[in-house]
């Protein structure tokens, strides 16, 4: 930037300008150009700025949004799964108490059957007949119970 006086002087162009003048004249008009394409770089730093904060405050709201979803399906599923598990429950004791579907057609056989023999029964159960034809009696061996005080008695 520094020029000698010796080449300003010899630096004389048809305008009548020197060199140094054209020397400033060219860095003046770079210096614009570059304010210039300085302000456009800012404006799209301006606007780039912008951009990312609404897509940041999106993705925040949206995340935020996910977060409330997933605690609602959370909550939702652990509500579900307490009915399945109180239905089973249900269904289990349900198990229990109802027997087996073998077995209630036994039972209900089986008080058809006495409920058929019952007329026969009914005299000897009041004490006013003997035992009704095929029973067959016991021994009465299988009758007799000892007990220990009677046997040191003896």
């Amino acid at each position: 930037m520094f020029f000698s006086v010796v080449e300003n002087k010899s630096m004389v162009n048809q305008s009548g300008k020197t060199g140094k003048q054209l020397k400033m004249t060219s860095y003046l008009a770079q210096e614009v150009r570059l304010a210039r394409r300085h302000e456009e770089i800012l404006s799209q730093r301006s606007v780039l700025l912008q951009q990312m904060e609404t897509y940041l405050g999106d993705k925040k709201t949206k995340k935020t949004w996910q977060t409330q979803a997933a605690d609602a399906a959370h909550k939702r599923n652990a509500a579900l799964l307490n009915d399945i598990e109180a239905a089973e429950k249900k269904l289990q004791e349900r198990v229990y108490l109802l027997p087996h579907p073998d077995t209630v057609k036994l039972e209900t056989l089986y008080w058809a059957s006495v409920e058929e023999s019952l007329p026969k029964w009914e005299e000897f159960l009041l004490g006013r007949a003997e035992t009704p034809i095929g029973f067959k009696k016991m021994k009465s061996a299988k009758w007799n119970i000892s007990y220990p005080e009677e046997d040191s008695q003896k």
